[in-house]
């Protein structure tokens, strides 16, 4: 791995394993019952705990904030102190800030909406509307941290999180930052769970009638939902190496392709020019529906046959727009090795997008 490689050199995080600095040690979680609304029956999916976001930053103060925000700004806090970066000594006009996020802080975009339909335009809180735009996350990890580098929030459905780890990387690369906080995540609310319901995507496992099905298994039903946020620090390699600060991994190369008929050469163009037989473990975004996880089926086939390692994160993290990031890191919690190893990570949209990003461990 290069000196000057992009690299991961500090993780944070809050999912259902709760909010965590570093890598996720624990290999198995189980979809919780939904309390937060009222249900007809039985609903269940992987959840974030309630928390005291204080208990984890001391002195941070999150009233008014979308859900999304709160755990990004606890997750970026935890990865700082993960990479241990000395703000105080940084030039934080060279630290970016990249958010990846399908739906964005939707649990206070649909309470503003919700109010303009109960109480009419006139009587609605226009104090919601701004901590419901999508961009309002990263916003405040610049504010609150005091970093003035390049702010950018993006969202592309499925593969918002693989996007993130793209554009921070080519912050990286071109000069444009040194240190990049790159996150990525998404909340679950009522009107998207009971969407996925009338849809008929979810698994039978949400209404307690069985285990949670495993990607790529015969006889996988649909995906449980899921909820949660990851941010890395990504910086060189020689840049991390000069304050003693871990390197989880390099990444690569990324690419993305609206044509997953092309989505074969773009894994091959990702890892090259290393070949298929190189690659140790594929992190897939498999979630237990059959149309999804047919094209990465197709996908591994194609390109590796039967001579890779497959880790599917969302058995036990659900099914979310910006899951890339931590898909990622509890890939490399269950992959850690002492060997230079090849992974790739995928990014599989119903949209028809398809991503594929690969890293190296140091």
């Amino acid at each position: 791995m290069s000196l000057d490689q992009p690299s991961i050199t500090g993780i944070g995080s809050v999912s259902p394993f709760g909010p965590l600095r570093g890598l996720i040690s624990s290999k198995e979680m189980e979809p919780r019952t939904v309390t937060a609304w009222p249900t007809d029956g039985v609903r269940r999916a992987f959840l974030v705990e309630p928390f005291r976001p204080a208990d984890i930053i001391p002195g941070l103060k999150t009233r008014r904030l979308d859900r999304l925000s709160v755990w990004c700004l606890v997750a970026a806090g935890l990865a700082i102190q993960d990479a241990k970066l000395d703000l105080e000594a940084e030039d934080r006009s060279r630290i970016a800030v990249v958010l990846g996020t399908g739906f964005g802080c939707i649990e206070l975009t649909e309470s503003f909406f919700q109010s303009i339909a109960t109480n009419g335009y006139a009587k609605s809180d226009p104090i919601i509307f701004p901590e419901g735009l999508s961009n309002a996350p990263a916003s405040h990890v610049a504010r609150i941290f005091g970093l003035r580098g390049p702010n950018i929030t993006l969202s592309h459905k499925g593969v918002s999180g693989e996007g993130a780890l793209m554009q921070a990387a080519s912050l990286l690369r071109t000069a444009q930052a040194d240190v990049v906080i790159t996150l990525a995540g998404d909340t679950l609310t009522r009107t998207m769970y009971e969407w996925f319901e009338a849809a008929g995507v979810l698994s039978s496992a949400c209404f307690g009638q069985r285990p949670v099905p495993v990607p790529f298994a015969h006889d996988r039903d649909g995906f449980v939902p899921g909820e949660g946020v990851a941010v890395v620090v990504m910086e060189s390699a020689d840049r991390a190496a000069k304050r003693d600060a871990r390197v989880y991994a390099g990444l690569r190369s990324g690419h993305a392709t609206s044509n997953q008929k092309a989505a074969p050469n773009l894994v091959r163009k990702t890892i090259a020019p290393s070949s298929p037989r190189e690659v140790k473990t594929v992190i897939a975004s498999a979630n237990g529906s059959h149309s999804h996880d047919q094209v990465e089926r197709g996908i591994l086939q194609e390109v590796f046959g039967a001579g890779v390692a497959v880790v599917a994160p969302k058995a036990i993290l659900g099914e979310f727009d910006g899951s890339g990031v931590l898909r990622l890191i509890t890939a490399l919690s269950q992959t850690e090795s002492k060997e230079r190893s090849l992974s790739v990570l995928f990014g599989t949209c119903a949209t028809g997008v398809f991503a594929a990003v690969s890293f190296e461990s140091p």
